[in-house]
């Protein structure tokens, strides 16, 4: 039985990243090390997802996350990763 990765990408825009996307994608990759979960995940970072001014950006399978904050992050790779 194949089991697909997710995906989760990051907005590297300058607006996104300087309010707190630069600290969330640390929280990321610490969560995915933490719970050996690596092979499970494919990450990769954008230049802009166009939403600013809803930022930090984080999208997880599709599903656009908007202002994500340090402590909403883990909530929501604790409900989709684990």
């Amino acid at each position: 039985m194949k089991v697909d990765k997710n995906v989760i990408q990051i907005c590297m825009g300058s607006s996104c990243f300087s309010r707190g996307n630069s600290r969330n994608l640390e929280i990321i990759k610490d969560f995915i090390n933490e719970h050996n979960i690596d092979a499970n995940v494919y990450m990769k970072g954008h230049l802009c997802a166009k939403k600013c001014e809803q930022g930090p950006i984080i999208e997880i399978n599709g599903k656009i996350y908007k202002q994500v904050s340090e402590s909403g992050i883990t909530k929501i790779l604790e409900s989709i990763l684990l």
